[in-house]
């Protein structure tokens, strides 16, 4: 059997850039050292290499996403919510149930100040994917940190989504006012 080439450098790093574009979907550090033939922690430094060039790359838990700019005008919103580690399916369930994109969460450290980390759920199979990963690593959600309170961005390709999704998250008590 014949062993691939390895990619080098910046031939590499242009196929990344090129696959992400084209996707539309993430794609893992795992999946991208496949196809280059290189080590997944040398995928790390050249997406670290392309967001250094303000290519607008994501590592969201479901792999790498490259941020195009839409033609589709997409509406956003910062809510508060507060709930206990359990609950966050439901309230993940409750958000993307109604067309909505739970794009991050925020926290206010003490000392760090801001904490963010990206999650990009846009459906059930997705929220399954992402509590899967957090429970499988027996990872915290930084909403323990802060006693269950947090923020998320929010996206919809219309404010109604929105407006529905927070009037049920504001019914199934996860909605801060």
């Amino acid at each position: 059997m014949k062993k691939e080439k390895k990619l080098l450098g910046e031939e590499r790093r242009a196929l990344i850039l090129q696959w992400l574009k084209e996707n539309h979907r993430p794609m893992t550090g795992t999946e991208l050292a496949n196809k280059t033939n290189v080590s997944r922690q040398v995928i790390v430094q050249d997406i670290s290499l392309l967001k250094a060039r303000n290519e607008p790359i994501i590592a969201t838990s479901q792999g790498y996403l490259y941020l195009s700019s839409s033609s589709t005008h997409m509406y956003t919103r910062v809510i508060a919510c507060c709930h206990t580690p359990e609950q966050t399916k439901d309230e993940l369930y409750t958000i993307v149930d109604h067309g909505v994109t739970v794009k991050d969460v925020k926290i206010e450290h003490p000392v760090y100040g801001d904490l963010t980390a990206s999650i990009m759920v846009s459906n059930r199979l997705e929220v399954d994917e992402f509590i899967r990963k957090i429970n499988e690593t027996k990872s915290a959600y930084l909403s323990q940190l802060t006693d269950g309170v947090h923020l998320h961005t929010l996206e919809a390709d219309c404010v109604e989504k929105l407006d529905e999704a927070c009037a049920a998250l504001k019914q199934g008590g996860f909605l801060i006012e």
